[in-house]
Order: structure tokens, then C-alpha cells, then sequence
């Protein structure tokens, strides 16, 4: 059943559109913060041989270091400024989620309005700062150990390299901080979504031309197609299902009139985390892994680098082992943190609303808590299937990653909210319009 919102914003037409000029102005901000972000992924580091970078990246692409190139857009592969892209971000942000629940003096920052969210958000900066120079060095340190891609190494070499990468990071956030406010939708993941969305028409090419060459049978191509298909339709069934608990009001009698008495219901996702904890996931999986890429192979004595790095290829059992229980956690640990039922609880027995047979209080927080549990459980599953059937199947056909369940679950739920917030625009815009038409029409009279 559709939401009432929904119902809304069904008849929101082109007309509504053409008039909400401040809708335009954040579309065309938010194209043009993305378009440079595609820009600066062609910019290569200084003293890179790209011949020789392509030669040692296409040898090990196929593990977990191909899926960080497809985060990045492309950008790693090539090993321009926005390599790291803005993984050290979100690394740094699940840190200090983490740590929010565990240290009492962040819980109290979290607790403290504005003021700590932004002392909090600060520490994430500096935490990120950190990040990415850690693996700033590390990717300087294997180029130069991988032979003939670095054309002068050393030490400015390195300092350079960190320079360059911890200050393109920086950009990416801060770039999507104003994305999230100037713009429309979450800064950070259209960023992610228009990496893998403009290199989809090159993953696309490939796979057409390895049916050409008969590398891919043409039956495999269609079963390809029509299994991404499949499971586009049932991110969408997924992502717009809620379960509706009814909220009941009570009426109240002020002199004569009687207010109150309505039923509205508390929507609950199945998937209340959303995209954030397969992003969570890769993030870390691809944080030591990326640097183990470039150079275990290249020294002879690190052989359990390399062995490592076997096992963590794509659809190794060690890999999708780690991969399912890292999105099972954060399923649960960032449903967690955006819903919690003791506060809805309270909220609801502040304006006088109740769950009918549920008594308010302690008793519909733990009411709340047993639906949640469920629905978590159930969306937990939903995630971990999305992303790692897919990862079998086309692990054993060297298919692109961009057809795999990721990204295919990032494009569509960040797609999907980014045409939620366009809609609420532009019903905030209609809203405002009635606001003005009755001003007029009451000094009119």
C-alpha cells in the first residue's frame, strides 16, 4: 500500500517542477559537484607510468582491489587524485560510530545536541585525516616496489603521493558535505553512485565484446542481464515495503469541541539501514586488503600477504564469510543507532498516542524492539543475498563488477532516494505556493 506521501507526490507534474526554481538551482549545483568530481578522476599522480600501472593492475583486479576501483570510479585503476576516493571517510565514520557506543564521553557528545554532533564530526575529520594517510603510504610504497610504475622513487615521491591522495579524500568530503546541504540527496553516496553509474557503459562494452569473442557464451549474456534485471525489481520491492503499526489518539474535549480520536500508523522499513551497511563492509574489507594488492605480489618475502590475498579474492568462501558477517553487523549495529524504540516509546506517550493492546511505556518500547529485531533479521538477509549471490555466480564467469549486487543495490536505493528528495522538494514548493495564494485571497478580502 502505497504511503501517503506517495499518494502525494503522484500529482506532482512537470508544471510544479518548472516553477521550483531553488529545486533547479540544487539539481544543477548537485550535476556540476559531480561532474567534478569525474574530472578529478582523470588526473593522474605525478611520476606514474600508466603502461606500466595498467599492466600491474590488470593482473590483480579480479580479487577485492577491482571492487575498490569500482567505488572509486575507475580512479584507482588509473591512480589519479581521488584513488582512496572517500572510503577513509566512511571508514573513519563506522570508527566513531563505534566508538560512540563504547566511550562514555562520546555517548555524552551524542547526547549534546548540535554542538556535540559537531565536535564528533570534527574528531571523524581528523580520524579520516589519519586514514587516509596511513594508506596514502601504503599505496606510495607498493607502486615503487611494483616494477617500472614509478618513474623516480623516493622519498619526495612518497611525500607527494600521501600529499596528493589525503588532500583529494579531503575534497570528496567536503564536496559531499555540500552536496547533502546545497544540493539534493546524501552527498556521499551520489558520489559513490555516479562513480559506478559512469563507468557502467564501459563494463556494458566488455561484456558485449567478450560475446563477440566468444569469451562469453551469448545464452550466459542474457542470463546476466536478465538476472540484474531480477534483482533490481526486488531491491525496489524491498526498499519500498514498511510495516505499518497502528497508532491510535485518544480524543480530547476542549469546550465544545471534540480533537482527536484519529489512527495513524508508525511505518517501519525492512530495510532500515538502507545501502549503509554494504558500503560499511567493502569500506573495511578494502582497506587493508587494497594496500596487500599492490604489494604482496611484488615481495618475495611477504608469501602470506599473497596468500592472503588469495583468499580474500572474489568469490573465495573466506571473503564472502567475512563480507556476509560484516553486513549482518552493521545491519543491526546502524539500525540501532537511527531507530531506537525506548525514545519512540516516550514520544508517543508524550502526545497521548498508543499501540492498541500495547500498554505505553516500557511495554511498547518493547513491543517496537521485538518488530525491529525481526524486520532487521529479515532485512539482514535480504542484504547479505543481494550482495553475495550475485558475487558467486559472476566470480566464476569474470563478469564486470558493476553487474554484481553492490552495485546494483547502491545504484537503485540511492537513485530511489534521490527521487524522494527531488518529490518532497517540490511538494514543499506547492505547499508554499497554497501558503501564498491564501495570504492573498485573505487581504483581498
Amino acid at each position: 500500500m502505497a504511503l501517503a506521501s506517495d499518494r502525494m507526490a503522484a500529482g506532482v507534474g512537470l508544471g510544479a517542477f518548472a516553477k521550483a526554481d531553488e529545486l533547479k538551482k540544487r539539481l544543477l549545483f548537485t550535476l556540476g559537484a559531480l561532474i567534478i568530481y569525474r574530472l578529478g578522476t582523470y588526473i593522474p599522480l605525478p611520476g606514474i607510468n600508466p603502461g606500466a600501472l595498467a599492466d600491474v593492475f590488470s593482473q590483480q583486479s579480479s580479487g577485492i582491489l577491482g571492487m575498490f576501483d569500482m567505488f572509486s570510479g575507475g580512479a584507482l585503476g588509473r591512480m589519479t587524485i581521488f584513488a582512496l576516493n572517500i572510503m577513509p571517510y566512511i571508514t573513519a565514520s563506522i570508527i566513531m560510530q563505534l566508538m560512540t557506543a563504547i566511550v562514555p564521553t562520546l555517548e555524552a557528545l551524542k547526547k549534546d545536541g548540535e554542538a556535540g554532533r559537531k565536535q564528533i564530526n570534527q574528531y571523524t575529520r581528523y580520524l579520516t585525516v589519519l586514514l587516509a594517510t596511513v594508506q596514502g603510504y601504503g599505496i606510495a610504497v607498493g607502486l615503487e616496489s611494483a616494477s617500472g610504475v614509478v618513474s623516480d622513487p623516493g622519498m619526495f615521491f612518497r611525500v607527494t603521493t600521501v600529499v596528493t591522495l589525503v588532500g583529494g579524500t579531503l575534497f570528496l568530503m567536503w564536496l559531499g558535505e555540500q552536496i547533502t546541504s546545497r544540493g539534493v540527496g546524501n552527498g556521499i553516496s551520489l558520489i559513490i553512485f555516479s562513480g559506478i553509474v559512469a563507468e557502467l557503459p564501459t563494463a556494458l562494452a566488455g561484456t558485449l565484446e567478450l560475446g563477440r569473442t566468444g569469451a562469453l557464451s551469448v545464452v550466459l549474456i542474457l542470463g546476466l542481464f536478465l538476472m540484474a534485471a531480477a534483482v533490481i525489481a526486488f531491491i525496489v520491492f524491498i526498499e519500498r515495503s514498511v510495516r505499518k503499526i497502528i497508532v491510535q489518539y485518544p480524543k480530547r474535549q476542549h469546550g465544545n469541541k471534540v480533537f482527536g480520536g484519529d489512527q495513524s500508523f508508525l511505518p517501519l522499513k525492512i530495510n532500515v539501514p538502507g545501502v549503509i551497511p554494504p558500503i560499511f563492509a567493502s569500506s573495511l574489507l578494502l582497506m587493508p586488503v587494497s594496500i596487500i594488492n599492490l604489494s604482496g605480489g611484488q615481495d618475495g618475502g611477504a608469501e602470506w600477504l599473497v596468500t592472503l590475498n588469495a583468499l580474500l579474492g572474489r568469490g573465495q568462501p573466506l571473503y564472502l564469510a567475512i563480507y556476509i558477517g560484516l553486513i549482518v553487523f552493521f545491519a543491526f549495529f546502524y539500525t540501532a543507532i537511527v531507530f531506537n524504540p525506548e525514545d519512540t516509546a516516550e514520544n508517543l506517550r508524550k502526545y497521548g498516542g498508543y499501540i492498541p493492546g500495547i500498554r505505553p511505556g516500557k511495554t511498547t518500547a518493547d513491543y517496537l524492539d521485538s518488530i525491529l529485531t525481526r524486520l532487521t533479521v529479515l532485512g539482514a538477509a535480504y542484504l547479505a543475498a543481494v550482495c553475495i549471490l550475485p558475487e558467486i555466480l559472476i566470480s566464476k564467469y569474470s563478469v564486470p563488477f558493476y553487474f554484481g549486487g553492490t552495485s546494483l543495490l547502491i545504484v537503485v536505493t540511492v537513485t530511489l532516494d534521490t527521487v524522494s528528495q527531488v518529490q518532497s522538494h517540490l511538494l514543499a514548493h506547492q505547499y508554499e505556493g497554497l501558503v501564498k495564494k491564501s495570504r492573498i485571497k485573505g487581504r483581498g478580502r
